[in-house]
């Protein structure tokens, strides 16, 4: 027991140490090639190791006794080159032996063949000359590389394009490994330009050589080749006359003859005799044409001849075009435009291609080119702008006829706009919000625009994003929180990308203006309901309803008080009397003195006084107590009175009443009036009571009043009680 524990001890830290051991990688895509009579390099993958490798090449011959190795670090570029023992041609096994602290592992053996994976140094051009008598040849003088196998045949590329143009043009051809070559260059245009470089292999080898430094040369100079005309047309003017800008150029794009002058004649297509002659050096023509068809013929000239003349018709003004493009298409070929259409009439087989900036509408910076014999056409790359739309027309020609264009924008390379859409709400609702946006200008687009993506989020809430088409600048997003705050942007995007737009921020509705509506309807409905009943229910009981709402309160002019018993009534102290005495006074009221007993002559038994009153109502009705007047007055049985020995010029003291019991009224003195106070509950038209009852409202109630102390009149004296 004792043993095995003890092994197991021993043998814990030995699988601890394989568990973490980590091999290099097995190397692969292990390549070689030899440069000619400088080393053999070999290369494999992977480039780097998470720890530090040693490399190990190992090389064997073709007798498989010889061999050798060269070694590497993972610290370098995974690659070994061999500088010595190279037989060529000769075949040798590579394999490539890694290793590290943890162990060794070993690639596959590979073969390689010198004579298929050797690469010389690049030729040399001598010399680019002119051929005597060839008007459109360069003879090209070139040296083979000097580490270069002698025996072998060499295969070689020449290239060569104009000056000032990107687009090569290639030529294969196969030759002697001799020091000295040279090559007759041809099919070029005369009087250009002409930039050439130069590459060779040997016959059985994979690998070209670098390209050769650049020479240039010209072609000699000819009489002008041709012309390609054409024209655009204005729209006419107030006097009738139609603007014409004429355009041409030496035929073949790229074509460089010095052209001393063009000679244009043009004249209408019924009247040759009245042809007209412009010479010009330039390369357009504006002629000022009346609404009839013209005829133009145009040549160029040099010191060497003159050209082929080239016609053109400009047609009359009421003349229809023919149609013959159905469809037009535009896509990449790698880095390139390419235009492709289709046409309904196979006898039409010239075009003219028409093409001109968006952002620019002169017609002095408009492109052309014709195209025959095809239906497709390469914008050169070195004319189109990167990141520019523009706008391309095809026109068919059959003989001097021109027909209706078709016309289509394109870019020759698309990029990511230069700034997003500016972005504003239009309407906020509960959950829902409707935003618009402007188009991003055409001269910040970079290409089309391909859709349009929305990005919105709550806050502290997740995004999310809808996507719409290029044509749609409004949109409403729905399923929102209630009363929210959310930020929002949009992107536009074009096929090489998006860019965003203004950002903006933005809150839902608590409530929305359709739930204020519906509360302030239910409410006023509420209300309405309860008016409704109120009105229904006054209507069927009146006095019910009036009670609450207006209690009724006693007219004091209806009161009975103002009729006294008795026959004396007619010695009561007439109102406007009393108003005399007050206005004497300056209508200033001051307080007077009465005696004690003054009040036994105030108490009015208002039982008797009623029950007379009632009974005498019956008798009389509304019969006027004070002589036939109109008006009533109410008045009290109290009385001014003044002691003996006091002035009137003293203030009187107020005659202070209290309830006692009733006494029956006294009679007045025969042959004397005496003053009575108007009574305080106003004055106005006595009524008697319409149910002849007593009204508890006025029963045993005792009104009392401050007056001003009038001078003694005759025959009136203080009386008693």
């Amino acid at each position: 027991m004792g043993t095995a524990l003890a092994c197991a001890w021993w043998l814990l830290p030995l699988l601890c140490g394989l568990a973490r051991a980590a091999l290099p990688a097995k190397p692969e895509n292990v390549s070689c090639i030899f440069y000619y009579t400088k080393n053999f390099t070999c290369t494999w993958s992977p480039e780097r190791e998470a720890s530090y490798t040693k490399y190990q090449v190992k090389r064997t011959h073709t007798n498989g006794n010889d061999h050798d190795t060269c070694n590497s670090t993972s610290e370098d570029r995974a690659s070994c080159s061999f500088y010595h023992r190279i037989t060529y041609p000769d075949q040798y096994t590579i394999q490539v032996q890694a290793q590290n602290a943890d162990g060794t592992v070993e690639s596959d053996a590979t073969t390689w063949d010198l004579d298929t994976i050797v690469k010389i140094d690049p030729p040399v051009i001598s010399e680019v000359e002119r051929v005597p008598g060839a008007k459109r040849m360069l003879l090209v003088r070139w040296t083979s590389p000097a580490l270069a196998p002698v025996s072998s045949t060499l295969n070689c590329t020449l290239r060569f394009r104009p000056t000032g143009s990107d687009r090569w043009m290639e030529v294969s051809f196969e030759t002697e490994a001799n020091r000295d070559h040279a090559f007759n260059l041809t099919g070029l245009q005369a009087f250009t330009e002409y930039v050439i470089a130069l590459q060779c292999a040997t016959n059985r080898s994979k690998f070209q050589s670098g390209w050769s430094p650049e020479q240039t040369g010209t072609t000699e100079e000819e009489a002008p080749l041709g012309l390609d005309v054409w024209r655009v047309l204005g729209p006419a003017r107030a006097d009738g006359q139609r603007p014409v800008k004429l355009l041409w150029k030496v035929r073949g794009a790229l074509s460089q003859e010095r052209t001393l002058g063009y000679l244009i004649q043009y004249f209408p297509e019924n009247s040759t005799h009245l042809a007209k002659t412009v010479n010009t050096t330039g390369q357009q023509l504006e002629l000022y044409l009346d609404q009839e068809a013209y005829q133009v013929s145009m040549v160029a000239y040099n010191s060497f001849g003159q050209s082929p003349e080239a016609t053109l018709r400009v047609p009359a003004a009421t003349e229809k075009p023919f149609r013959c493009i159905e469809a037009l298409q535009t896509g990449l070929a790698g880095d390139q435009l390419v235009v492709a259409w289709q046409g309904c009439d196979r006898a039409v087989d010239t075009w003219m291609v028409e093409w001109l900036p968006d952002q620019d509408m002169d017609p002095s910076t408009l492109c052309w080119e014709p195209v025959s014999q095809a239906r497709n056409w390469t914008m050169p790359r070195h004319i189109s702008t990167p990141f520019c739309c523009y706008n391309i027309s095809v026109y068919p020609m059959l003989q001097d006829l021109v027909g209706e264009p078709y016309s289509v924008q394109a870019y020759a390379e698309q990029g990511v706009p230069s700034a997003g859409p500016a972005v504003t709400v239009e309407s906020i609702g509960v959950k829902t919000v409707t935003i618009t946006w402007s188009e991003v200008p055409k001269s910040q687009r970079n290409g089309f625009i391909r859709n349009y993506t929305i990005f919105y989020q709550a806050e502290d809430g997740a995004g999310a994003s809808r996507t719409v088409g290029p044509r749609t600048l409004r949109y409403s997003l729905e399923s929102l929180a209630r009363g929210t705050p959310y930020t929002l942007q949009v992107m536009a995007s074009t096929l090489a990308g998006g860019t965003n737009g203004t950002r903006i921020n933005f809150k839902t509705l608590s409530i929305s203006v359709l739930e204020i509506g519906l509360l302030t309807l239910l409410v006023g409905s509420g209300l309405l309901i309860l008016l409704v009943l109120a009105v229904t229910c006054g209507l069927r009981n009146p006095t019910k309803s009036k009670c609450p709402c207006w209690p009724q309160v006693p007219n004091p002019a209806q009161s009975s008080i103002a009729m006294w018993p008795g026959d004396g009534l007619q010695n009561t102290l007439n109102l406007k009397e009393f108003e005399d005495s007050v206005n004497m006074q300056d209508r200033i009221l001051k307080p007077c003195s009465a005696p004690r007993d003054l009040i036994d002559k105030v108490v009015v038994n208002f039982e008797n006084f009623l029950e007379e009153a009632s009974t005498e109502e019956s008798a009389k009705g509304q019969e006027n107590i004070l002589g036939g007047e109109t008006n009533e007055y109410v008045t009290s049985p109290l009385r001014l009175y003044s002691p003996p020995g006091r002035s009137s010029g003293e203030p009187l003291l107020a005659a202070e009443v209290a309830p006692r019991e009733p006494q029956p009224p006294r009679s007045r003195r025969p042959g004397g009036e005496e003053p009575l106070l108007p009574s305080a509950q106003g004055a106005g038209p006595a009524r008697a009571l319409e149910d002849g009852a007593a009204n508890p409202y006025l029963k045993n109630s005792v009104t009392t009043r401050e007056f001003l102390a009038s001078e003694t009149r005759p025959g009136q004296t203080p009386r008693g009680i």
